[in-house]
């Protein structure tokens, strides 16, 4: 070791060091932070809608029929106007209020009914996975039999015996079905982490269980359970928006399912009212980016080799 490798670091080159090791956080993901901002844009423009948008445009006839968006024209030459700047639909409703209303709901429902699915997952895979025995069997066999159910068939006949619901009640229905998939791979997360020396050594230290369960191994699960949860949402919105488009979802609160579902029936494919169908499917597709985008930087966030690799 040379002389100069012991001389002090400078504060110039401390300050370096430390916003080196700042920037080298694995959480500071392009990936990640593209996608929350897709995703945290939808948000925004519900909020911030509700406060710069008379939202009084969303009800039936509250504005002309089927009007274009600006810069563009119907097939009776009408041209968009400011009032409506991304066009009115076949009904006379504002398709910016459609919007501003109808894509955070989607997004709600999503969230929600992996929030409730995710948070049943972590509990049975947990207590499969670290307890076993007959609690495991019980739980593995459920878990198996309802992932070979076909949900959006059993959803489809629940709704059409019960008619219109809440945006809750549809949540909850869709993550009836969305933790079989989180409790498989927990369990078999739990089953190799049950090995690890620091849960053998908490275990012979005397804690409990579910201090052991839920203090010492899900932390190091985190990055995992994330990815988990935006697969889930993945699919509780696309069963949403499926239940949706074949006119079995909420009937009185716009989403974007329910608006693409109206569009639809009402021809505008044949009458070229593309911004009717197409502004709501535009983003659907932004969602499904931007959870695509988060589930590949958590997968950078908790694998280094594709960090390297990226």
């Amino acid at each position: 070791m040379t002389s100069q490798d012991n001389m002090p670091m400078t504060r110039a080159e401390k300050k370096q060091a430390r916003r080196i090791r700042r920037f080298d956080n694995p959480w500071i993901n392009p990936k990640l932070i593209w996608g929350a901002a897709l995703l945290l844009g939808i948000v925004a423009i519900g909020i911030i809608g509700r406060f710069v948008w008379n939202l009084d445009l969303v009800f039936t006839g509250s504005a002309p029929l089927k009007l274009p968006p600006i810069g563009f024209e119907n097939l009776r030459g009408q041209p968009g106007v400011l009032d409506h700047p991304l066009g009115t639909d076949g009904g006379g409703r504002d398709m910016l209020s459609l919007i501003i209303i109808g894509a955070p709901n989607t997004l709600f429902v999503g969230l929600l009914a992996s929030l409730i699915g995710m948070s049943i997952g972590i509990f049975l895979g947990f207590s499969a996975g670290f307890m076993g025995g007959r609690t495991d069997d019980v739980i593995r066999v459920g878990a198996d039999v309802m992932i070979t159910i076909p949900p959006l068939l059993i959803l489809v006949v629940f709704q059409s015996a019960f008619g219109d619901v809440s945006l809750t009640m549809m949540a909850l229905l869709i993550a009836g079905f969305v933790w079989q998939s989180p409790t498989r791979l927990i369990r078999a997360q739990v089953l190799s982490m049950k090995q690890s020396g620091y849960v053998q050594m908490a275990q012979l230290s005397g804690a409990s269980t579910s201090h052991i369960m839920f203090r010492e191994m899900l932390p190091n699960l985190v990055p995992y359970l994330f990815g988990s949860f935006i697969a889930s949402v993945t699919t509780s919105i696309v069963t949403a928006v499926g239940l949706e488009v074949l006119g079995l979802g909420p009937q009185r609160i716009p989403t974007l399912g329910r608006t693409i579902y109206e569009a639809i029936n009402a021809g505008a494919l044949i009458q070229n009212l593309w911004w009717w169908w197409g502004i709501p499917t535009l983003l659907l597709g932004i969602i499904f980016i931007g959870l695509l985008l988060i589930n590949l930087g958590l997968d950078e966030v908790s694998n280094p080799r594709l960090r390297k690799l990226s």
